[in-house]
């Protein structure tokens, strides 16, 4: 099938925006994507651009004639409460421009803890730092919708894993040692649920909702497959690698520590309480007005593990 005409572009390279990106190829859509370097290992039929996305003349540039333009950015962890606001204020004001639909990859950091499932209807209770500043961009991208300023949907998704994915607690830290049958560190109380969001899953969900008009102005949590606790998680992951499982504890003293040398460690500590009660999301809403199209755990976590294999040969070479 030929690639249509119609324009979609992501900020942001990282593992959220290449899935977005592999979902879109697959629909034979025409992809930009846009990040500071202007180079990325994406295939040679996605338009790579270079460019400040905290500039407005920018990001108005770089989304001239877009249909939907896809928000996978951030900045680093340690700089959400100084720059994300600043960050995504300058996109909406460009693709606004443009008269682009804005699709808005989110967390689920705002809601705080709950003593239930996390729906979206929950009020913004966080009292973290990086809670609140999720909160407020949220707040201001519904307030852009609703004042007729832009198109926005937003779809959130808790930890997750997958292909590309690296700097998370179901990344690098977990799936090496899965594969070389060492000892995996799991953050927090690891028999209490927590839900894992599949990468390719988040970013099928962003295309989809950007493909429906009904999506905009709203809220959508991503669909997930069965929650587990994290050690039967990483269990699974170890069996389908053919190891026995091993899982060793990070708590938060640990996480403390740790931040001493490694400020993104540091910065976690205050969303330690994600791990160490039960985190678990509700997607009803979203499998109602949408489907299910959550990928099987093991399914997902084989996946994961082909892809970290051909990571760590490359590493080697």
């Amino acid at each position: 099938m030929n690639t249509t005409d119609e324009l979609h572009v992501i900020f942001g390279t990282g593992p959220l925006g290449k899935a977005v990106m592999r979902e879109l190829l697959a629909r034979n859509k025409r992809v930009r994507m846009v990040n500071r370097s202007g180079k990325a290992e994406v295939p040679p039929n996605v338009e790579i651009i270079a460019s400040d996305a905290y500039d407005v003349e920018n990001t108005r540039r770089v989304t001239a004639g877009a249909t939907v333009v896809y928000q996978c950015a951030q900045p680093a962890y340690t700089q959400w409460p100084k720059l994300f606001p600043s960050l995504q204020a300058s996109i909406v004001e460009g693709v606004a421009a443009n008269g682009a639909k804005l699709v808005v990859g989110d967390n689920l950091y705002m809601y705080g803890p709950s003593d239930s499932a996390l729906r979206e209807d929950l009020p913004n209770a966080a009292n973290t730092r990086k809670g609140r500043v999720r909160a407020q961009i949220a707040q201001e991208l519904l307030n852009a919708h609703h004042k007729g300023i832009v198109k926005v949907a937003i779809g959130r998704a808790s930890d997750f894993y997958g292909p590309e994915v690296l700097d998370s607690v179901m990344g690098d830290r977990v799936f090496p040692a899965v594969l070389t049958g060492k000892s995996a560190s799991a953050v927090g109380e690891i028999d209490v649920p927590h839900t894992y969001t599949f990468i390719d899953d988040f970013g099928k969900a962003l295309v989809i909702l950007g493909e429906h008009e009904e999506a905009f102005g709203q809220i959508w949590h991503i669909p997930n497959a069965e929650t587990l606790t994290t050690r039967q998680f990483i269990t699974i992951a170890f069996e389908e690698a053919g190891q026995l499982p091993k899982i060793s504890k990070v708590g938060k003293f640990m996480m403390r520590l740790a931040g001493i040398f490694i400020p993104e460690a540091g910065e976690t500590v205050e969303m330690m309480y994600e791990f160490d009660e039960p985190f678990v999301v509700n997607h009803d809403k979203y499998v109602k007005a949408f489907g299910n199209h959550a990928t099987p755990i093991r399914e997902a976590i084989r996946r994961t593990l082909a892809w970290y294999g051909e990571h760590l040969k490359t590493l080697k070479t």
